[in-house]
């Protein structure tokens, strides 16, 4: 079988990481991140955000997400977020779990974006202390769709926010795939344009899906809410012993920007596959391809037709509805052979 387009979580870890794995395998140092491995990767994020943030490392998405949103809400409080959001589809209740029963509230937006109107209304639901109380908003940068988020959208969530006294979260499992597509609006946007500069309070940083193995980091631009946030880390058996790992492989991407050359390439790959497949008979594609995922509807005979020829990619948003994943090593050579494919299956 054939999993390249399944999902970016099916690549293998890029040749920067690998090296600064086997580079930080040497000698002995202090565990559980007091080492200087681990420090060094801190004052990077803090330099590529351009501002005193806090930093820990976790092992995964579900993870980071549900641990950031468990230091903005109490168990009595809410949770907005798109009904297509990670946070409510795929993490098994894990938001709830980790905030000890704060409700995840999914709302409509279209091309998978929140829409202010549908936050302010939500706030608005239920009668005083016999509804949910609101604590936090969580956005997908990139989205679950493949879409992005402008600066005035995720300023405009700031606003919603800042009005309620709410957590603005940003899961950002694909925000290299996002910063990319961001600088094709305008080169000179920062990831601190990005993230803290238009109101965003603490985020998920993916790494996983670029290129690094088992390791995201969870900033606090609000530093207020990583009080005693080590202690969830350790509770929630999210602290690495031997954190040097998690941390070298930092500081391998961030330096000459690595990790937005990997998510250039992907997203390149994935406007490769989008042009060719858009046009085939029976084919339309749901939404804009702005970063490494393409979603298309194809007729159920030509899904079947690529699965019996090996490939891998699921149904996604509607009945005949799929999407399919670039990776950071996804080669033109394999785009252009599902096309192939795809046009003799179309056209027998």
């Amino acid at each position: 079988m054939n999993y390249t387009f399944a999902s970016d979580n099916s690549a293998g870890i890029c040749p920067e990481a690998l090296d600064a794995l086997n580079a930080a395998n040497t000698g002995h140092v202090a565990s559980y991140g007091d080492d200087p491995i681990t420090t060094r990767a801190k004052s990077k994020l803090r330099e590529l955000f351009e501002t005193d943030c806090e930093v820990f490392f976790v092992f995964n998405g579900t993870a980071a997400n549900s641990l950031a949103l468990s230091s903005a809400c109490q168990s009595h409080q809410s949770i907005f977020c798109h009904e297509h959001a990670h946070a409510d589809t795929d993490e098994c209740a894990a938001p709830e779990f980790f905030t000890g029963g704060s409700k995840v509230i999914p709302l409509s937006g279209e091309n998978g974006k929140l829409d202010p109107a549908a936050i302010e209304a939500a706030t608005q639901r239920g009668h005083g202390i016999h509804y949910p109380k609101p604590g936090a908003i969580t956005f997908t940068q990139s989205t679950e769709l493949g879409t992005v988020y402008t600066l005035d959208e995720i300023q405009a969530l700031a606003e919603v926010a800042k009005r309620h006294s709410l957590t603005l979260h940003m899961d950002g499992a694909r925000f290299a795939n996002a910063m990319v597509a961001l600088r094709k609006q305008s080169e000179n946007v920062s990831p601190a344009d990005a993230t803290w500069r238009a109101g965003v309070d603490v985020m998920s940083f993916g790494g996983t899906k670029n290129g690094m193995h088992t390791t995201e980091a969870i900033v606090f631009f609000n530093r207020e809410l990583a009080r005693d946030f080590d202690y969830r880390i350790k509770q929630s058996g999210q602290l690495a012993s031997k954190q040097r790992f998690a941390a070298a492989q930092w500081t391998a991407m961030l330096e000459n920007d690595i990790w937005l050359g990997y998510a250039a390439h992907s997203n390149a790959m994935a406007q490769r596959l989008s042009s060719g497949l858009a046009d085939l008979p029976g084919c339309r594609l749901q939404f804009p391809t702005e970063v490494n995922g393409v979603f298309i509807e194809m007729p159920p005979k030509l899904f079947a037709g690529l699965a019996a020829r090996g490939w891998e990619f699921y149904p996604f948003v509607g009945p005949q509805g799929y999407r399919l994943m670039c990776g950071w090593d996804t080669q033109p050579e394999e785009v252009d052979a599902l096309i192939v494919a795809a046009r003799e299956l179309t056209s027998a």
